[in-house]
């Protein structure tokens, strides 16, 4: 039998980001938008294979667009990554 070339094994941590924090456990500062810092994240996928990663501050509801050469978990964690650290620290307490 031939496989799509777009075939890819799955395995149990397949598409999952390590050493992650249940929204469950989020500071109650996070939850009621309190304190400025806390991110809330997403990925968008438009036509041609092109994807955009969204951030959205939970207190100002300020948005970040962020361009993603790949939609593979270790390519949209290391751009989120590098886009957080431009931002002062104080900015950037958590990303869910």
């Amino acid at each position: 039998m031939r496989r799509s070339r777009h075939h890819t094994q799955k395995t149990e941590n397949h598409g999952r980001i390590t050493d992650t924090v249940s929204i469950s456990e989020w500071p109650a500062s996070a939850e009621d938008r309190a304190v400025p810092g806390h991110w809330e994240g997403d990925l968008l996928f438009g036509d041609r294979n092109s994807q955009i990663a969204t951030l959205v501050e939970r207190q100002a509801r300020y948005l970040m667009l962020v361009k993603v050469a790949g939609k593979d978990t270790e390519t949209v964690v290391n751009a989120l990554i590098k886009n957080a650290r431009r931002m002062p620290k104080q900015l950037y307490r958590s990303l869910t």
